[in-house]
């Protein structure tokens, strides 16, 4: 299970958080959470494409729980597509989801290609959100519906001392910016309705949980497949974050907006 060079999300990496969140799963509250940020958006039989698809689980859980018609996932990493692309196969639904490697930068699909635009805790490795916006509002049809959350930043400007040492941490390419720089982004964009919703309050308290499943049988378990320096690595990220989480400065938040008919 050695990582592949230039890869985030490795085999190591997936299967860590696949013991916490669950399996296919590379953010927090597995399918409960994409539930609550889906509520009140209509997926059934819609057009789906899902920006950072990951390893699969939020697709399928795309379809089998709320109906999506077609959900097409791109994301840039082949580890995390060969995983996602298995893992579908595994449930019978290659007929209902489809993933495709993308380069960054524009989306590779003709304007007003789909109904809902979605995503889930990974346009934060996208830098640009001006530029992302304006390619999701391309790509919808008119009255499309943009759905998604992210780990925003709670204030524009230098991170703290606290806030670095957790980005630094993760070894992530975290591009992170504030909730004004997001709504500004989907207004300049064009979109409509626009919601921006913290979830910080719940994350806060998840967190917690999903450190002492770290520090105990789940961690354990784990370190079976992937080792114990690297669940030390994952308890020590958990560790920096929630202290930047109680200050509200690391603000895990729900997007939604509306392409104007």
């Amino acid at each position: 299970m050695e990582p592949v060079a230039g890869e985030h999300y490795h085999a190591q990496m997936i299967a860590m958080l696949a013991a916490i969140w669950g399996e296919g799963f590379l953010s927090p509250g597995g399918p409960e959470e994409v539930g609550r940020l889906v509520a009140g958006s209509d997926f059934a039989g819609q057009s789906v494409l899902d920006i950072g698809c990951g390893a699969g689980g939020i697709d399928i859980a795309l379809v089998r729980n709320h109906g999506a018609g077609y959900v097409c996932g791109i994301d840039v990493e082949d580890t995390v597509l060969a995983h996602a692309r298995a893992l579908i196969a595994r449930e019978g639904l290659g007929h209902r989801i489809g993933c495709l490697k993308v380069s960054p930068g524009p989306l590779p699909f003709p304007p007003a290609t789909f109904d809902i635009v979605f995503s889930k805790d990974s346009i934060v490795h996208i830098p640009d959100k001006a530029a992302l916006m304006a390619e999701v509002f391309r790509v919808l049809k008119p009255g499309g519906r943009f759905v998604a959350s992210d780990w925003l930043i709670g204030v524009d400007g230098a991170p703290s001392p606290e806030m670095a040492a957790y980005i630094a941490a993760e070894g992530l390419d975290f591009g992170m910016a504030s909730p004004g720089r997001y709504r500004e982004a989907m207004e300049r964009a064009g979109f409509d309705q626009i919601e921006v919703i913290s979830r910080n309050a719940w994350y806060r308290q998840q967190a917690r949980v999903e450190l002492e499943r770290l520090k105990g049988p789940v961690g354990a378990a784990a370190a079976k497949t992937v080792g114990q320096a690297f669940v030390d690595e994952n308890i020590g990220i958990w560790s920096r974050m929630i202290p930047v989480l109680d200050s509200g400065e690391h603000c895990p938040t729900h997007l939604k907006a509306r392409k104007p008919d």
